[in-house]
């Protein structure tokens, strides 16, 4: 059987690495960008400093803080490293990546608005409705499709 790379291509190859790490980091963030809006839904009907008003702080920081955020970064970071190494975005290579960033750019700002949020449920506020996160997270859902869309089909 012929395989297309042997086991020291797939050890030493920089571009293998770089988008295995990004596919790993884009599903670890779009779990919290997809999971965090409908957290939110249910804190909204909590009682200020009940129990569940407590255990779902908890859950939102620490979603935030230990996978979303740094998840962020990696695909970010690892995003550039596959544009260096790949060159997509020079002249020729088709206009779809700077769309493509430009939604990733979008989800970033649905990050921070995330963030943003999870701050005033720390206060006791409620900034949004229900309705405005179970949307939100829609919204994301529909983020990610046009970037996998982007990415596979190359469509420009």
């Amino acid at each position: 059987m012929n395989l297309p790379y042997n086991v020291f291509m797939i050890i030493t190859d920089p571009y293998l690495w770089a988008r295995a790490l990004h596919l790993i980091a884009i599903i670890f963030w779009m779990v919290g960008l997809l999971y965090l809006p409908r957290l939110y839904a249910h804190h909204f009907n909590c009682k200020v400093e009940s129990d569940s008003d407590i255990m779902l702080k908890i859950m939102e920081h620490r979603l935030l803080r230990y996978v979303m955020n740094p998840a962020m970064i990696a695909t970010i970071a690892l995003g550039v490293w596959l544009v260096v190494i790949t060159g997509i975005g020079a002249p020729g290579s088709g206009s779809w990546i700077h769309f493509k960033l430009l939604l990733v750019l979008a989800m970033a700002g649905s990050h921070g608005f995330m963030s943003k949020y999870r701050k005033a449920f720390e206060r006791g506020e409620r900034p949004k409705s229900e309705k405005f996160f179970r949307m939100f997270s829609i919204a994301q859902t529909v983020l990610l499709i046009l970037v996998i869309m982007l990415a596979v089909f190359k469509p420009f």
